[in-house]
This record gives structure tokens, C-alpha cells and sequence, in this order.
């Protein structure tokens, strides 16, 4: 592991205008992130998902044949061990409900639910649509679709109880993707895009970006699938990790205060 000096950059910070008749929101705050650490990351690791919980990172890796959710050893980028979905199916988002983990697949519509201790499948799950990214807000699964609308879920009974539209200054945001909760917001890489939204849940208004793009190792800007996704955060150490799909490194990047 490498220490490197930490900071957050305000880019700038932007307020759309605003009278009495007609408030408007204001712009999300720019932000660039520069590590305060680094780690392995497994180069052919397509990260779909990633999560921090008691102690132990977890990762939904995807492509179809070969798709899995493992627990990995921080230091290392070990593999400390793993649960392969079936061949046809293409891992997405992880989520973390007591002891258990919550993966979603693409285009199959079928979840995989894993003992967390073992990683051992203990069941299934089915639901509508697409499946993109998925965390849980203590209360409530939050999914992603690829689309602008962030659906919510009963963690037991994996029913929609609501849907939540995201916008960016008043514009729906589409292709939301890998999801995180993090003190209160819902953290969420764009497919395609190096920024990592942070996203009130209240209202779905994006309050800041967090640009990533110099964190992205050489080797992979050839590549155009090798793009920013998994985010996951350590409540006990206040820590953020992030890292992309075939990323050589998972950083943890400082927690901006919106």
C-alpha cells in the first residue's frame, strides 16, 4: 500500500438563480479526487459491484461465463474466496442486508442471495427489468436500471415500495449505475462517465460530482469498457474506496462533507 497525500478540490461551485415565484435548484459542487491510499486491484476483475461490511470487502464481478461474487483481501487484491453465478448470467450490483449479500444480474432478472460468512447461495430472488447497481439505506434495497429512476425495494420481500427520479440540474440523469449509501446519500457511478454522483434521496437532486478521471490507470484508456465503477465505504473508518472495471487499483479517496 501506498500513502499519498489527500485532498479534495473544490472545482467549483456553481447556484442557478432564484426568486420567490420560481425557486430552482442549485448546481451540484465539482469536486476531484486525489487518493489518500492505494491497493491492489485484480486487472481482470470487471467490477460490477463492491461493498465494505464488517470489516471484509466484497465484489460482483461481471461478463457473461465468467461472473462472480467474492470476498477480497484488502491488502492484496486477493481473492479470499468466491461463488460463480450460472454461465448465461452477467453479474451487477451487491448489497449487504445482515448477514447476507444481495446480487443482481443484468438482463436475467434473477438475484442471488449469499450467506456472508460462507459465501455459500442460500436463494434467489426475481424482479422486473434490468439489473444495474444495488445498496441498502438501512431500511430499503436501492436499485438502479440503467435508466434516471432509482427504484426501492423491500429487503425481505424484494417488492418495489417506491421509485425515486435523479436529476442533475433539473435534468433526469440516465445510466445510473454502480450505487453506495453513504452517510445519508446515495453515492452512484454513470455508466460511460468518469464522475461519481452524489445524490440526495430525498428529493433525487444530484448535490455534487466527484471527478475520478485521474485516477483511472494508463493501461486501461485503450481499453473503452474500462471505465470508473465500484464504490464502497467503511462507516467505522470513514473511508471511500473506489476503483473501475479492469483497474490495477482500488483507492480510497477522501469523503467530500456536502
Amino acid at each position: 500500500m501506498r500513502i499519498l497525500v489527500a485532498v479534495m478540490v473544490i472545482a467549483g461551485v456553481g447556484c442557478s438563480a432564484t426568486d420567490d415565484q420560481n425557486p430552482q435548484p442549485a448546481a451540484a459542487i465539482r469536486l476531484t479526487a486525489e487518493p489518500l491510499a492505494t491497493f491492489p486491484h485484480r486487472a481482470d476483475a470487471f467490477t460490477e459491484g463492491l461493498l465494505w461490511a464488517d470489516g471484509a470487502l466484497y465484489e460482483s464481478v461481471g461478463l457473461v461465463g465468467r461472473s462472480d461474487a467474492r470476498r477480497v483481501e484488502l491488502q492484496t487484491g486477493g481473492i479470499e474466496t468466491s461463488t460463480p453465478i450460472p454461465a448465461e448470467q452477467f453479474g451487477e450490483g451487491l448489497a449487504a442486508v445482515d448477514d447476507r449479500l444481495l446480487q443482481l444480474t443484468w438482463k436475467s432478472g434473477v438475484g442471488h442471495v449469499y450467506d456472508r460468512t460462507t459465501m455459500a447461495e442460500v436463494d434467489t430472488f426475481t424482479y422486473a427489468g434490468e439489473g444495474w447497481g444495488l445498496t441498502f439505506d438501512g431500511r430499503r434495497l436501492v436499485m438502479s436500471d440503467g435508466t434516471s429512476r432509482l427504484r426501492f425495494l423491500d429487503p425481505e420481500t424484494f417488492a418495489e415500495v417506491g421509485t425515486l427520479e435523479v436529476t442533475d440540474d433539473g435534468v433526469s440523469l440516465e445510466r445510473i449505475n454502480e450505487l453506495e449509501f453513504v452517510q445519508g446519500l446515495i453515492y452512484a457511478n454513470i455508466w460511460k462517465r468518469p464522475d461519481i454522483a452524489v445524490i440526495d434521496p430525498a428529493t433525487g437532486t444530484v448535490l455534487a460530482w466527484i471527478d475520478t478521471t485521474s485516477l483511472r490507470p494508463a493501461e486501461t484508456l485503450d481499453d473503452p469498457d474500462a471505465v470508473a465503477n465500484g464504490i464502497a465505504y467503511d462507516p467505522t473508518g470513514d473511508r471511500l474506496f473506489v476503483t473501475g472495471k479492469r483497474w490495477s487499483t482500488l483507492y480510497e479517496i477522501a469523503r467530500p462533507k456536502v
